[in-house]
C-alpha cells in the first residue's frame, strides 16, 4: 500500500512509513499491515532483525491518523473507534514480545502512536531533531498504545509529569526517560541501516554517540517533589508556588489547563493514576489486560471531543 513499504532487504525486515505529509500519521490499515508482517518475520528464518524507519525529516509518526475515527464518531458510530484501538493495541503487544531484534529509527515527531511502533522495540535511535512525547492529555485522551509502561519506567515521578503535561523531549531527555537507546546524527543513518540490512547488529553500538545533556535529570528531584501526590489535585497543590514553577513556564502553563475545564481534568487524573499503579505491572500485557473498558473509554472521549469541536488539535502536534 502507498502509505507503507513492508519488505525483506538483505537479512531485515524492513517497515518504512511513506505519508510525510501527514507526517507519517498510523492508520488503521498501517498497523494492520505491520501486525501481519510481525508475525510473519517472528518464524521466518531468513529474516534476522527488523527496521522500521519514515520518509521526511519532520515526523517518523506524530501518532494515529483518526481523521477517519473522528468523522465515524461525528456520525454517531463509535464501534470503528473500539475496532482501531482494540487492534492497534493487538500489534503493540506483539511488538513489545517481538522476538528478534526491532530497530526503530526515531526523527523528528513521535508521539501517541508513533510510539507505540517503535519505542516498545529493543533498539531505539534518536538523532538531532528528535521529539517525543505522550501528548493525549493534550487532547482529552489518556497514555495508551503501551506508553503506560514507558512512563511508569521512567526515573521517580517523571512518568507523571511526562504524561501530565504532554511535555516533549528531545534526544538526551528521550534517553534519559527510557524512550530511546541510541544518539546517533541524521546523517549515519543510511549507512547503518545498509549494515543492519546485512546483519550486523553491532553496528549501532559503532555509531553511537554521547547521549547529548538531559535537561529533565536537573529537574529530576523538583519534577518528583511536585508530582508525587496520588491525585492531581496533591500534584496541582504541590506545584503552585514553587520555584521550578517559575522555571517551567510551559509546564506550569500545560498543567493550568487541567483546572478550569472538568474533562481535561479527568484526563490528567487518568494519567497519573496510570503511572503511579502501572509500577507494580512490569508485563506489557497487563497495560492492555481490560481492552473493553480501556476502548469503551477513549471511545466516551473521542464522543465528548467530537462535541467540542476539537478536530484541529487532533491533526497537528
Amino acid at each position: 500500500m502507498a502509505d507503507i513499504d513492508i519488505r525483506i532487504q538483505g537479512k531485515a525486515g524492513r517497515i518504512t512509513l511513506s505519508r510525510p505529509g501527514a507526517l507519517n500519521a498510523l492508520s488503521y490499515e498501517m498497523a494492520l499491515e505491520i501486525e501481519a508482517a510481525l508475525d510473519e518475520w517472528a518464524v521466518d528464518p531468513s529474516v534476522d532483525l527488523v527496521v522500521i524507519d519514515a520518509e521526511g525529516e519532520k515526523a517518523f509518526c506524530a501518532g494515529g491518523d483518526i481523521q477517519e475515527l473522528y468523522d465515524t464518531a461525528k456520525a454517531g458510530d463509535f464501534e470503528y473507534g473500539r475496532k482501531f484501538w482494540h487492534d492497534e493495541y493487538r500489534m503493540n503487544a506483539k511488538l513489545f514480545n517481538f522476538p528478534k531484534p526491532y530497530v526503530a529509527f526515531m526523527q523528528g515527531f513521535t508521539m501517541g502512536g508513533g510510539v507505540g511502533i517503535s519505542c516498545h522495540g529493543s533498539h531505539r535511535i534518536v538523532c538531532e531533531n528528535s521529539q517525543i512525547a505522550m501528548p493525549e492529555c493534550g487532547i482529552g485522551l489518556v497514555p495508551d498504545v503501551g506508553g503506560s509502561l514507558l512512563l511508569a519506567r521512567a526515573p521517580g515521578h517523571l512518568g507523571e509529569y511526562l504524561g501530565c503535561t504532554a511535555a516533549r523531549m528531545d534526544a538526551g531527555n528521550a534517553i534519559y526517560a527510557g524512550f530511546a537507546d541510541y544518539y546517533i546524527e541524521r546523517a549515519a543513518w543510511p549507512a547503518l541501516i545498509e549494515a543492519l540490512e546485512g546483519g550486523d547488529l553491532e553496528a549501532i553500538e559503532k555509531a553511537a554517540l554521547p547521549a547529548p545533556v538531559a535537561s529533565l535529570k536537573a529537574e529530576q528531584a523538583e519534577i518528583d517533589r511536585s508530582f508525587e501526590g496520588r491525585t492531581v489535585g496533591d500534584i496541582i497543590r504541590g506545584f503552585s508556588g514553587s520555584d521550578w514553577e517559575q522555571k517551567t513556564e510551559k509546564a506550569c502553563a500545560a498543567i493550568a489547563r487541567f483546572r478550569p475545564n472538568a474533562h481535561w481534568s479527568l484526563c490528567a487524573v487518568c494519567a497519573a493514576s496510570i503511572a503511579l499503579k502501572a509500577r507494580s505491572a512490569w508485563n506489557i500485557g497487563s497495560h492492555f489486560a481490560r481492552p473493553p473498558k480501556a476502548i469503551s473509554s477513549k471511545a466516551s472521549a473521542l464522543r465528548s471531543l467530537t462535541k467540542t469541536g476539537t478536530r484541529n488539535g487532533l491533526r497537528q502536534p
